[in-house]
């Protein structure tokens, strides 16, 4: 039943008992449904239409102004009352959709089963009612908290605008450094990438000497190789040498030869040798070169770790730009958010002020109309004591009359009391005479 949608279904009787038991409408039992009397049901009606709120009237009291315009009000205050509750019922079950019309005759002789609909229409309108006002309870309550928060969420809002003007000044007044950087940073590396290839050529260059250098320790080595050779064949010729002029003479030639070569093998060893020294010269000033070089590779490979360490910083600026516009987007899709929410709220205080206002007008009519009650209740009351003081007057004069009515009674009655014991006694007198002529007649007869 306590679904969000509106429905009517019939409802058992044990279900109606238990509904109208909680709510403290009526504390019954299924007979009383069976066979319901006017009187419990003008209970359970009125007690629902307060519970409702549907009657704003005092419901024991009758409208003053209508009484006013009968005869007798006296004789037509239930007769009022009874009309006004059928009115006020009729209007609430066609406003809870009933299936069925109420009539005069379902409150004055109700019938089982159309009591039972008109019941379960009621009792279904109470518990959709209720479901309601809890959700609507939610809201206010939701509308309380944010109404509490919203001090709080627009300092928050003030201080990150705040924040986010302070982050795009910074941004600006850093753009001309960053800029120069970026351009820094760009010529850096056109002079790493001329020097890369400096280096390059440079490398070549080196390997093309050290092949040379060792093409020409090979030569030493060789020269080297053959002068020890020549040494030890000289040894062996000066062994040999003997006192024969013609073997002599064809040594003395020989050695001459040997010695020619060695003189050759002698110079071509010192020229590689200053060959050698001019290609040690050109080494250690291709060395010397190169250790300029190097060094200002690693000043560039300074200059290049500090772009590097100003291209984190930017990044890290730029990702902090970035998260601070990604921060602004989503405080104001919050913005939008809350601000879509305090309107919400906003109309949903008009309606609640509005229901307010109506209420107040509602209660200042009701007290206005209280008042002329009263102030007729008053009226009414003084006319009330005047008539009871007349009717006092008009009693106490009953009273004195009947007092001396009672008195001049007295009189009569010992009047009549005295004149009845005369005839009594004369009446016994004459029943004695009587009674002696009878027995003389009776005698005379005998």
């Amino acid at each position: 039943m306590a679904s969000s949608t509106y429905s009517c279904p019939l409802l058992p009787r044990r279900e109606i008992v238990s509904f109208l038991s909680e709510s403290e409408f009526a504390n019954i039992r299924e007979e009383h449904l069976l066979n319901p009397s006017p009187d419990l049901m003008c209970s359970i009606y009125t007690n629902m239409l307060i519970y409702l709120d549907a009657l704003q009237d005092d419901h024991g009291q009758a409208d003053f102004d209508a009484l006013g315009q009968l005869e007798n009000p006296d004789h037509h205050v239930g007769s009022v009352r009874v009309m006004n509750l059928c009115h006020k019922i009729g209007e609430l079950l066609e406003a809870a959709q009933c299936i069925i019309k109420f009539t005069l005759k379902d409150l004055l002789k109700p019938d089982t089963q159309r009591t039972g609909i008109f019941l379960s229409t009621l009792i279904n309108f109470c518990i959709f009612r209720d479901t309601k006002l809890n959700l609507v309870e939610q809201f206010v309550n939701q509308v309380n908290v944010h109404e509490l928060k919203h001090p709080e969420l627009e300092a928050r809002i003030a201080q990150l605008n705040n924040e986010i003007l302070e982050a795009e000044e910074a941004s600006k007044k850093d753009e001309p450094f960053v800029l120069e950087l970026q351009t820094k940073l760009k010529e850096l590396r056109q002079t790493i990438q001329s020097l890369n290839n400096h280096q390059v050529a440079l490398k070549t260059s080196f390997r093309a000497l050290k092949e040379k250098a060792n093409e020409i320790d090979a030569k030493i080595s060789t020269a080297d190789y053959t002068l020890a050779q020549s040494a030890q064949e000289n040894a062996k010729l000066r062994s040999k040498i003997v006192q024969s002029p013609e073997k002599l003479q064809g040594l003395l030639e020989e050695k001459k030869s040997i010695l020619e070569e060695v003189k050759n093998s002698e110079k071509s060893a010192m020229e590689s040798f200053q060959e050698k020294t001019t290609t040690l010269e050109v080494y250690s000033k291709a060395c010397k070169k190169m250790n300029k070089h190097l060094a200002q590779m690693q000043a560039i490979q300074e200059q290049v770790n500090s772009s590097k360490t100003v291209d984190k910083e930017v990044k890290v600026l730029k990702s902090k730009l970035n998260d601070d516009s990604v921060l602004c987007k989503s405080l104001e899709a919050k913005l939008v958010e809350l601000q879509g929410r305090v309107k919400q709220i906003e109309e949903s205080c008009k309606v609640f002020e509005k229901e307010r206002d109506l209420k107040h007008k509602e209660a200042t009519n009701e007290l206005n109309r209280v008042k002329l009650e009263l102030e007729s209740k008053r009226r009414n009351r003084a006319f009330r004591l005047k008539k009871v003081e007349a009717m006092q007057a008009k009693v106490d004069k009953i009273d004195s009359e009947i007092n001396s009515v009672i008195e001049s009674g007295s009189s009569t009655k010992q009047e009549l009391q005295r004149r009845c014991e005369e005839i009594v006694n004369e009446f016994d007198n004459y029943s004695k005479t009587i009674g002696a002529y009878m027995e003389s007649i009776e005698a005379g007869r005998k």
